[in-house]
């Protein structure tokens, strides 16, 4: 039989602090919305460990899902994976509201209006005291970037001329402009942020 998962290995490596994060910040029971699932491997871990969460993967790429319901199978929380291009307004098969949108490395890896669709659509969808958890590199006005990032952005950058990473201070301003403000950054391995937005309180 056929094993549909696909593999990434940064999604291995970096699956356990990015779970340990998750479940500082949320409470003990939600629904989450998963933008930009990709293999599948963080809605499988992370979920597993967020029992009280129903989780709701979904990716802009349609051959992505097999894989992800794969890695999902028998997680009784992980709901059956969508297609979801967060530049659709509205998005289709998201539930008017829910309490965690969570996306991990799509910010570098899109062009620039997804960021400002993923804001927008954090607004539209999340619950009052929700909360939009984006995980990946940033370059930050007030740090040194790292050789690292450096060349990873370069070679973003040629792969995909709308590709790179992305000023903190710019995905800020698209927060602030549909009314969310960053709440936590937390320092990740591998020179990577989790970030932690919602409305004010």
């Amino acid at each position: 039989m056929t094993d549909l998962r696909r593999h990434s290995p940064a999604s291995e490596r970096n699956g356990p602090p990015i779970l340990a994060a998750l479940q500082r910040l949320l409470p003990p029971a939600g629904v989450l919305l998963e933008v930009a699932s990709g293999t599948g491997q963080h809605a499988a871990f992370c979920s597993a460990g967020l029992p009280g969460w129903q989780w709701l993967p979904s990716d802009f790429d349609a051959a992505a899902l097999p894989s992800i319901a794969a890695w999902c199978a028998g997680l009784r929380n992980v709901q059956a994976p969508i297609t979801l291009n967060v530049l659709d307004d509205p998005w289709a098969g998201v539930p008017p509201q829910v309490d965690a949108i969570y996306c991990a490395n799509m910010i570098h890896i899109a062009p620039w209006a997804c960021t400002t669709a993923l804001m927008r659509g954090a607004a539209r969808h999340l619950a009052p005291r929700g909360l939009l958890i984006t995980y990946g590199p940033y370059l930050l006005d007030d740090e040194p970037t790292a050789p690292s990032n450096l060349a990873f952005d370069a070679d973003l950058r040629t792969r995909n001329p709308a590709w790179g990473i992305r000023r903190l201070a710019d995905v800020a301003g698209e927060a602030a402009a549909v009314g969310l403000m960053l709440r936590e950054r937390l320092d990740m391995p591998a020179n990577n942020k989790l970030l932690a937005w919602s409305r004010p309180d």
